[in-house]
């Protein structure tokens, strides 16, 4: 994903069409790519690894630029953009304005969007407990259950979103249990996907990923997943199942549930 702003509108698209392939792809976003010589840089690399490239380049000298080096270096492109531009013109009868970053300007929506950010990046992990109170939406499950990146996503759309975690032998904050239950969300997955996700874990980082005795023994995952269920149950928090949901799916169904729109209005 190449683009001269962001990159966060095309990275949402691509990653929408990606929900429909088997996660054996990796996804890299480029932003700020303003110079002719750093388009030809990156698809120099595009061409070493074998990568698509998709774009949203509004500057011609760097859109041009980009062109040019992907015939010359045979990377396979796609232009998300300048199609949808060119019909907008011609329905419109006026020329586009070309302005680079023009989309993210730094408006009210856009500090809303980095504050929430920041947020969640404080509230990682059960981290800073104190204030709590001040979140939109908060995760609650078991190791390996996608609270980080789900709460990532969240807060890229512009909702402040805490992720706490359930560990064996462990209590919860007393933050936690004195939030309103209706943004509070238990994360739940199945034992078989759990195993397989910890697993794979243990074999790349080593039996230091290990969390606690019986990190991915499987009777010990379902009692696990039961205690999970009786504490979401006991509190009043909703389940939201994450197993072969990618991670805009499961957003999408707790802004439902929450009656919220899929971004945080502007104020």
């Amino acid at each position: 994903m190449v683009s001269d702003g962001t990159g966060e509108t095309a990275t949402a698209a691509v990653r929408a069409a990606l929900v429909q392939f088997r996660p054996s792809w990796h996804l890299h976003t480029y932003g700020d790519l303003r110079q002719p010589q750093q388009a030809r840089d990156l698809i120099n690399e595009a061409a070493r690894v074998g990568a698509l490239v998709v774009f949203t380049l509004v500057d011609q000298e760097a859109l041009h630029a980009l062109q040019a080096a992907a015939v010359a270096k045979q990377v396979e492109t796609v232009d998300l953009l300048s199609p949808l531009v060119l019909r907008l013109a011609q329905h419109l009868g006026s020329e586009p304005l070309h302005r680079v970053g023009f989309l993210h300007g730094y408006t009210d929506e856009y500090f809303a969007r980095v504050n929430a950010v920041e947020f969640a990046v404080r509230h990682d992990d059960g981290a800073n407990t104190h204030d709590l109170a001040d979140a939109d939406i908060v995760l609650v499950g078991v190791s390996r259950t996608s609270k980080t990146p789900l709460s990532m996503y969240l807060a890229q759309r512009g909702f402040k979103t805490a992720n706490v975690p359930i560990v064996p032998g462990t209590v919860f904050p007393s933050e936690l249990l004195a939030l309103r239950p209706e943004i509070v969300f238990g994360l739940m997955i199945s034992p078989d996907t759990l195993m397989t996700i910890r697993e794979t874990r243990e074999r790349t980082l080593g039996t230091d990923a290990q969390a606690y005795s019986g990190y991915s023994d499987f009777s010990e995952i379902q009692k696990e997943l039961d205690g999970a269920r009786r504490l979401f149950q006991k509190h009043g928090w909703r389940v939201v199942h994450i197993s072969g949901r990618a991670v805009e799916e499961t957003a999408s169904r707790i802004l439902h549930l929450l009656d919220l729109p899929y971004e945080r209005p502007k104020a």
